[in-house]
């Protein structure tokens, strides 16, 4: 069982494996341990606990006998984030192909239920460089909530908002190293 699989299934199919998710997101351990065994992807609760203690981005929350995506879903819920004062920059890492999308429309949420934003570059270029050569980009999240935009922090310290405008945005290295 990877971490690959358990997002899937968190974030984005929970049916997958014929189970639901409660409107925030939330589904207790037992219940995604019974399902993942009866549709043969069985998981031990040591596994499950090394799996979240060890996600390089910190992808899961455990609260109370339960666990849930700490963002990125494309599943209607709500997690229940305040909106928060953002710092004054933020950055979003990507791969060239997509940068004149963004340029024109800016960056949009997609399928998602919102724009992930990386609090710094070093974040930013591991995000990118999942897809290729990272280019990274400045968002002015000052301006940005200045204009009007929500901005929320999840447990994992991933900024979200459901849109930046282009006039938000500037290219700030396509170079992998700076």
């Amino acid at each position: 069982m990877s971490s690959r699989f358990l997002t899937y299934v968190l974030r984005h199919h929970p049916e997958a494996i014929g189970v639901s998710l409660d409107p925030a997101g939330w589904i207790a351990i037992d219940e995604l341990l019974d399902a993942l065994a009866a549709h043969g992807r069985p998981l031990d609760r040591a596994t499950l606990d090394h799996i979240v203690a060890t996600s390089d981005k910190r992808r899961f929350e455990v609260h109370n006998g339960r666990i849930r995506a700490a963002q990125g879903h494309s599943v209607p819920v709500d997690l229940g984030l305040p909106p928060l004062v953002p710092p004054p920059v933020l950055y979003h890492g990507t791969v060239a192909r997509f940068v004149e999308s963004i340029r024109e429309r800016g960056l949009d949420r997609g399928r998602r239920r919102f724009v992930h934003l990386s609090p710094d570059v070093a974040t930013a270029r591991v995000v990118g460089a999942r897809r290729g050569q990272p280019v990274i980009l400045r968002i002015d999240a000052a301006g940005a909530h200045a204009a009007g935009l929500a901005f929320f922090r999840a447990a994992n310290g991933v900024w979200l908002t459901e849109h930046v405008p282009p006039s938000m945005i500037t290219l700030l290295s396509s170079d992998p190293d700076g």
